[in-house]
C-alpha cells in the first residue's frame, strides 16, 4: 500500500485537511486534489453513494496522490472489508458504542495480530496480487487510517477509554450530534466550545489517538488556529461542496437580479 498522505502530514505535526466529496461524481475527487487537499472525505452515511461509485472515487484519489477516507454507514465488518479491498486508506466509523465498539472497529480494519480482517491477495488494495502478502498486511496495518466517531453521551463519557484502544488513530468529535446530545444547540454558547476543548484534552492526555474536529463548522466554529492550540491534527473543511455551489449560485442570481432591477428602474 502507498504511504498515506494524511498520516504523513500528521506524523510531521501538521494539520491534515480533507474536503467532503458531496456529489456522486468521481470528478469531484480530482477537483479536491487539484485544490490542494490531503484527502477526499467520501460519505456513505449521509449520501446515496453506492459501492461502485465509491470504488471509482477511491481509484481517482489514489491516482491523484491524496488519501481516500470513507465514512461507512455503520460498523458492518463486511462493508468495511469490501471498501478496504477497493483501496480505501481511511475508514471512519460513526456512532461508536463505547470502547467495545472501538475494539470491534479495529478488528474489522486491521490484519492479525492487531485485528481480524480477512485477506484477498488479488484485491486492488493488494496490487491485484503483485504485492507480497506479508508486505501488504504490514503496510496496510501501518498506513490505513481508522477514525471513530463519538457522537452521543455514552461515547463522550467513555472517550478516554476509546482513545486508549490500540489501533485507533483518530477520535472524531462531530459538532452537530454532540451539540444536540448535550442540549447546546446555540453555536455561540461558550459552554459548547469549552466542552470540545475538554474532550480534545482528554483524548490527548491518553497519548495514543489524535483528534478530529471540523474547521468552521456551523454548529461550533473553530478556526485553524483554535484547532492547532487544541492539538488537533486532522480536519475537514466546511461547508461541503453542495453548500458551496448553492451559495455561489444564490449570490450569482441575486447579483444579476439586482442589476436587472437597476436597469428597469432607469
Amino acid at each position: 500500500m502507498k504511504p498515506n498522505r494524511i498520516k504523513q502530514v500528521m506524523r510531521e505535526g501538521g494539520l491534515a485537511l480533507v474536503s467532503h466529496v458531496g456529489f456522486a461524481d468521481p470528478a469531484v475527487v480530482e477537483i479536491i486534489a487539484s485544490a490542494g487537499f490531503d484527502g477526499a472525505f467520501i460519505d456513505m452515511e449521509h449520501s446515496i453513494f453506492d459501492l461502485q461509485t465509491v470504488g471509482e472515487m477511491i481509484r481517482v484519489a489514489d491516482l491523484c496522490g491524496i488519501t481516500p477516507v470513507v465514512r461507512v454507514p455503520d460498523e458492518n465488518p463486511k462493508t468495511i472489508l469490501r471498501l478496504l479491498d477497493m483501496g480505501a486508506q481511511g475508514i471512519q466509523v460513526p456512532h461508536i458504542a463505547g470502547a467495545e465498539g472501538a475494539r470491534k472497529a479495529v478488528e474489522a480494519i486491521r490484519y492479525p495480530p492487531l485485528g481480524d480482517r480477512g485477506g484477498a491477495g488479488s484485491s486492488r488494495a493488494a496490487g491485484y496480487g503483485s504485492v507480497p502478502w506479508l508486505e501488504h498486511m504490514k503496510t496496510s496495518n501501518e498506513e490505513i487510517l481508522l477514525i471513530v466517531m463519538t457522537e452521543d453521551k455514552r461515547g463522550l463519557a467513555e472517550i478516554a477509554d476509546i482513545a486508549a484502544v490500540d489501533g485507533v488513530d483518530l477520535i472524531a468529535l462531530g459538532p452537530t450530534d454532540i451539540s444536540t446530545a448535550l442540549g447546546m444547540t446555540d453555536p455561540a454558547d461558550p459552554r459548547l466550545k469549552q466542552t470540545f476543548e475538554e474532550l480534545a484534552a482528554a483524548v490527548k492526555a491518553v497519548g495514543k489517538a489524535g483528534v478530529y474536529i471540523p474547521v468552521n463548522h456551523a454548529a461550533c466554529r473553530f478556526t485553524p488556529q483554535d484547532l492547532l492550540k487544541m492539538g488537533v491534527n486532522y480536519s475537514s473543511v466546511a461547508p461541503a461542496p453542495p453548500t458551496i455551489v448553492l451559495n455561489a449560485l444564490k449570490a450569482s442570481a441575486e447579483k444579476i437580479r439586482e442589476e436587472v432591477a437597476k436597469s428597469v428602474a432607469v
